[in-house]
């Protein structure tokens, strides 16, 4: 796939397994989806030289998370900050010709140092892949970063998602 940048219609178009092919990775629906639109993606850019994606997403006070999590003290959950990479990273193998549905398989290490908060405008989300297998299994590793309106708040190192064809024995 050519395209460099992705709207949130041609993420949710993705949601619906409309991108890729039947039987291949798919983005969240809303509200599980953590991301409004993808603005750059590569295979050769990043600190490794591996691959980039960098998203985002627009903070709105009425988001489904701020009204449960924790009542009278709002704030995004940090497991949501997360799972945003293992989305990305996911879209990333499907974007580069991967077949099979995503799967997340860990992370190395992850500390969080801030927080997303109902008056926040804006969360990015940045990934540098480090590892890329196009075998029989395809299988992607990154390290990510999150930041809230220009201050970085989440990293994770060493974020692992793999391609599968059959989930059956997952």
């Amino acid at each position: 796939m050519n395209q460099s940048s992705f709207t949130r219609e041609e993420l949710l178009a993705c949601s619906r397994g409309e991108m890729f092919g039947p039987g291949n990775s798919k983005l969240p629906a809303p509200n599980m989806l953590m991301m409004d639109r993808v603005i750059e993606i590569n295979e050769d850019g990043g600190s490794a030289g591996k691959g980039f994606i960098h998203a985002e997403l627009d903070i709105h006070p009425d988001l489904w998370f701020f009204d449960c999590h924790f009542k009278g003290d709002p704030v995004m959950p940090g497991c949501l900050g997360l799972d945003a990479m293992w989305q990305l990273l996911g879209f990333h193998l499907a974007w580069s010709g991967g077949p099979g549905r995503g799967r997340a398989l860990g992370v190395g290490e992850v500390k969080f140092t801030g927080q997303i908060l109902p008056e926040h405008k804006k969360v990015s989300y940045f990934i540098d892949m480090t590892r890329v297998i196009k075998r029989k299994l395809f299988m992607g590793v990154g390290n990510g970063r999150v930041e809230v309106d220009g201050r970085e708040i989440y990293t994770a190192k060493d974020l692992k998602v793999g391609l599968f064809t059959d989930t059956s024995t997952f």
